[in-house]
């Protein structure tokens, strides 16, 4: 027998995630806590409409959402955007550029999320005299050492942390719902009657869509997932539709409590209807909430990170270092540590709120690419089709509507986003001439 025969394999990611753990997977990164303080921005933009607009981000996040599930069933690799772009297009430098715009997205949030948890950690035990850095450096090893410890503990952290930020939801619900009724819920702000209720409701889904984003992160862990055909589908789908029904019943409820104006120039606007529909609970458990909340969301993007360096790195578009995984905890080790490295200094650097906007712009673009790459494979000649397939409308609506939303967003908002994403993609394009990978395409 030869010796390369007789040689063991290379130690593989386990697979240990069933599609309830999926689900919380990826709705633990879309409840995260951009809905603690979105939804009074989009009060503010929308009136007590605000659940209109966010009906009308569902569908653009579930057309997307559905792509992404029907390419998890046909494709289920670690790296899934890269991987299917990839295949559908046989264009390195596209899917180089997707999976690290992916990477950059979940970076920035992991950043901005430790400097949000380690402020409120700070007003919670009131360590004011500590400074921030130190609790950023520890609740970053400790993410670390969590992701490294292994995916099974990681997914089950996520359950619990998943948990508690739904319990926060309810629990805003739950005081709030004596309340419902009580206004028109079909009311803008005055200073927008002349534009009217769809145009209005319309823009204002561009803000709500963000809360939907997360999604995503569930197809990175696929090579983690048993029975990925059929667990990814599910998994998102689950995710998708709850999100949706917190998402919409919070919008009613906040604004039947608070007026929008009020909401909009509320710091904490959760916060803010519960000091009025329950004034007796207790402050400091919705800052523990939140907590929870911040930390999940970091949780989530770490582990994409390293999975979408592992997925890319198995194609060839990175090194092979990356795609090495540890043999006795089964997770991508050197993948970890990379992003270690560049996580303290980038969290440490202070406000980067503009860097993750413009990481916002790179999604939408990402999704635009992965609907178009459904819509390649779906036509391909030899294509396998997976246990979840969708009709061709899906990926074409969801490309549209992601475009509008992207150009929306582009001609609205203000141009040091749009100039930072345009810096973040000419960086990676910069990475991509000096690496010159070698794609293995299957």
């Amino acid at each position: 027998m030869s010796s390369d025969a007789s040689s063991p394999s290379p130690p593989a990611l386990v697979r240990s995630i069933g599609p309830f753990q999926l689900a919380f997977y990826a709705l633990g990164s879309m409840l995260g806590s951009g809905i603690y303080g979105l939804v009074g921005k989009a009060a503010g933009q929308v009136g007590t409409a605000v659940w209109l607009a966010f009906v009308v981000a569902l569908v653009a996040a579930l057309l997307t959402a559905l792509s992404y599930a029907s390419i998890g069933s046909r494709h289920p690799h670690a790296g899934g955007a890269a991987y299917a772009t990839q295949r559908a297009f046989r264009t390195p430098i596209l899917s180089f550029t997707v999976g690290l715009a992916l990477v950059c997205s979940g970076l920035t949030s992991v950043a901005t999320q430790s400097r949000i948890f380690a402020a409120n950690l700070s007003n919670l035990l009131g360590l004011e005299a500590l400074p921030v850095w130190i609790i950023v450096i520890g609740f970053i090893l400790i993410l670390t050492g969590v992701v490294f410890r292994g995916i099974r503990e990681s997914m089950w952290v996520n359950v619990l942390c998943t948990l508690i930020e739904a319990t926060g939801l309810l629990i805003v619900i739950a005081a709030g719902f004596s309340y419902w009724g009580s206004v028109n819920y079909l009311e803008i702000p005055p200073e927008k009657a002349d534009i009217g209720l769809a145009i209005v409701v319309v823009q204002a889904s561009v803000l709500t869509f963000f809360a939907f984003i997360g999604f995503e992160d569930a197809i990175n862990v696929a090579e983690e997932c048993r029975d990925p055909q059929r667990t990814i589908p599910l998994g998102l789908i689950a995710a998708t539709a709850t999100a949706a029904v917190l998402y919409i019943t919070i919008a009613i409820t906040v604004v039947s409590v608070v007026p929008p104006a009020e909401l909009a120039a509320a710091p904490s606007p959760l916060t803010e209807v519960m000091s009025r529909a329950a004034p007796a609970f207790p402050s400091w458990v919705m800052t523990c909430i939140a907590l929870f909340s911040v930390g999940n969301t970091a949780l989530v993007n770490y582990i994409t990170g390293t999975r979408l360096l592992y997925g890319m790195s198995n194609q060839g578009l990175l090194p092979d270092q990356l795609g090495a995984v540890h043999p006795e905890r089964r997770t991508p080790h050197y993948a970890i540590l990379v992003l270690l490295i560049i996580l303290l200094p980038l969290a440490l650097a202070g406000n980067i709120t503009d860097l993750a906007s413009a990481t916002v712009l790179l999604l939408l673009l990402v999704f635009i690419v992965v609907n178009a790459s459904l819509l390649v494979l779906i036509r391909l000649s030899g294509e396998v089709e997976g246990k979840f397939e969708v009709p061709q409308i899906v990926p074409l609506l969801g490309l549209c509507v992601c475009a509008v939303l992207f150009l929306t967003r582009l001609l609205t908002g203000d141009w040091l986003a749009p100039a930072l994403a345009g810096s973040l993609i000419a960086g990676i394009l910069v990475v991509y001439a000096i690496h010159r990978p070698v794609v293995q395409d299957d």
